[in-house]
């Protein structure tokens, strides 16, 4: 294992195990990484699976109150690289449900981009339910509408973020 993936591990251990559910989560998307590593460049694959062992670390260090960007924020501090605290901003189409809560701005210091890399970040985590267990994105999309409920950002997003998530899938898929 690589050094970055080695320290992305032992964060994410020390700061999720204690969630339950989210540690069990975070374990599915790094595996499912592993096993999408070949969609991406070979010098993005340990970026990849950092990025999925992180990115819900700020379910444990929050801020804000919205985790994509908590995490991030987090990651600043320790001086990780600013391309894995990107990604770690806008995984899972995060840009969408910032602006449902009125939070947008908080991702102007993270460049949102569109690559294989960022593609199978997302993909990882949108394939993965809370346990996780491999699941499709549709199955993944609704459990998280009933999870979070017809009221949540999440929802009120949905119209944007789903099209959003199923090209990801779509491109991904293509790539494996």
């Amino acid at each position: 294992m690589q050094a970055l993936v080695v320290h992305a591990v032992e964060l994410a251990s020390t700061l999720l195990s204690p969630l339950g559910d989210r540690w069990k989560h975070t374990i599915g998307v790094a595996h499912r990484a592993e096993n999408l590593a070949a969609t991406v460049p070979a010098a993005d694959r340990e970026t990849l699976v950092a990025a999925a062992w992180l990115h819900d670390i700020g379910y444990a260090v929050v801020d804000t109150g919205f985790h994509p960007v908590d995490g991030a924020r987090h990651l600043d501090t320790l001086h990780w690289p600013p391309h894995l605290t990107t990604l770690v901003a806008h995984h899972s189409g995060a840009r969408f449900t910032a602006q449902a809560l009125g939070l947008g701005h908080l991702m102007d210091p993270y460049p949102h981009e569109d690559t294989p890399l960022s593609d199978a970040l997302t993909y990882a985590d949108q394939t993965t339910d809370p346990r996780g267990t491999q699941v499709s994105l549709s199955a993944r999309l609704t459990e998280m509408l009933s999870r979070h409920g017809p009221t949540s950002a999440n929802a009120k997003a949905h119209h944007l973020r789903a099209p959003y998530l199923h090209a990801t899938a779509s491109r991904v898929e293509s790539r494996l």
